[in-house]
């Protein structure tokens, strides 16, 4: 779906019908009416709006891996951690040296990002020639980029701060962890307090995917009932189903129907709120948010894109990606097992940990996303989201052949 939306966007972005192109997302929606309206191009409903939903499940798979995935353990969280430390200092170190002292300095927070879709997506394809565990080490380092790049987003590409708007947010997070800590475990309750978080936020300068990644952390991610108790409810249930009058409408009306309430109950019960959530978010994000974001942010103009490919942006972009991302992951990881903080799989080979450093140079739908905040200046931008996509596309094909070779 990314490849597709991608692809689309280029051939209509360099196509005669170009100008619609630009037309359809530069178009102004209102949301609301009078003083409690809100407009925005169409590009801007999707960066800063339906972006925040993906932000939101990236949240809900960061709190899910911290406390029950592969970072809920220091020891098993320490190689993943270093080998995601080094994947964003190198990128962000080589492209500030090449920008340093100029207006282009600016986006050094774009070759430090990582697109998880792509880089397991990737890693998938190389099938058993991959062992699990370095699936499991890529997927955590991705996920500990994605707390990188939030807090480079909060801190260093939002704007002027209003505190009191910003002060609002931070009191509507607090009764969301209040709804919480009470046991309010309805859906409809946490989007309508994440509506208004979105909102605070996106008025208050900090960037308003970031509202959606801290809304997922007030989440709450216990169950209501063990493991043993759901077989005995759910065998219960299953058993009055079973042992319930001739199969007829009427007869779910009652005995057989109760039991179908009964047993989804304790389904809802046995599960966290935040499963629930990612589960269901999961395929908007995966199928409708990504795409369109593909399709709104990937259409570079490349007869505009040249002119700049020269300069300082897209160079910078492009050696962070291809050349700090593997070196950073691999240097890292290599120093965190020599100074015993963390422990190599058993089953993983250093070419292969390389690989997935390569894979970790993905950076496209963050990487364009950070682009977009760093770059107002049309040329630039341009060239940057050509060198991204470049970039992308030598680190993967170079990621999977290195994969397959260490396989082999």
């Amino acid at each position: 779906m990314l490849l597709a939306a991608t692809a689309a966007a280029l051939l209509w972005a360099n196509s005669s019908w170009r100008g619609s192109y630009t037309r359809l997302f530069e178009t102004q929606i209102t949301v609301g009416a009078g003083s409690f309206a809100l407009s925005k191009t169409l590009v801007h409903w999707i960066n800063d709006g339906l972006m925040s939903i993906f932000f939101f499940v990236a949240g809900l798979e960061i709190k899910r891996e911290i406390m029950a995935g592969e970072l809920r353990s220091p020891k098993r969280a320490a190689l993943p951690v270093s080998a995601a430390l080094g994947g964003m200092v190198a990128p962000a170190a080589i492209y500030a040296a090449l920008n340093h002292g100029t207006p282009l300095a600016r986006g050094w927070g774009i070759p430090m990002a990582t697109d998880i879709a792509f880089a397991v997506g990737i890693l998938a394809l190389a099938g058993s020639r991959v062992p699990t565990s370095l699936k499991v080490f890529l997927t955590a380092l991705a996920i500990v980029d994605d707390i990188g790049a939030v807090i480079v987003i909060a801190f260093f590409y939002s704007g002027a701060v209003a505190l009191a708007t910003l002060a609002g947010g931070a009191a509507l997070l607090m009764l969301s962890v209040a709804a919480s800590r009470a046991g309010v475990r309805s859906p409809l309750v946490y989007a309508l307090i994440g509506a208004c978080v979105w909102l605070a936020f996106l008025k208050s300068g900090v960037h308003a995917t970031v509202a959606g990644v801290l809304l997922a952390l007030t989440i709450p991610a216990a169950r209501r009932m063990d493991t043993d108790a759901f077989v005995a409810r759910g065998r219960a249930a299953l058993a009055c189903f079973e042992n319930g009058p001739a199969d007829s409408a009427r007869d779910l009306e009652s005995e057989r129907e109760a039991a179908v309430i009964e047993l989804e109950q304790a389904c809802e019960a046995v599960q966290t709120p935040l499963q629930r959530m990612e589960w269901a978010l999961h395929p908007w994000v995966s199928y409708v948010i990504m795409p369109a974001f593909a399709l709104a942010n990937a259409g570079v103009t490349l007869s505009g894109a040249s002119a700049s490919l020269a300069s300082g942006a897209p160079i910078g972009v492009a050696l962070g990606l291809v050349i700090g991302k593997p070196l950073g992951v691999t240097l890292f990881a290599w120093l965190a097992v020599r100074a015993r903080l963390a422990e190599m799989p058993s089953d993983v080979r250093w070419a292969q940990l390389h690989g997935a450093g390569w894979l970790a140079g993905i950076g496209f739908t963050m990487s364009l996303f950070i682009g977009g905040l760093a770059f107002e200046h049309a040329a630039v931008l341009a060239g940057t989201k050509a060198a991204i996509l470049a970039s992308s596309v030598v680190a993967g094909v170079v990621g999977f052949a290195i994969l397959r070779r260490a396989g082999s």
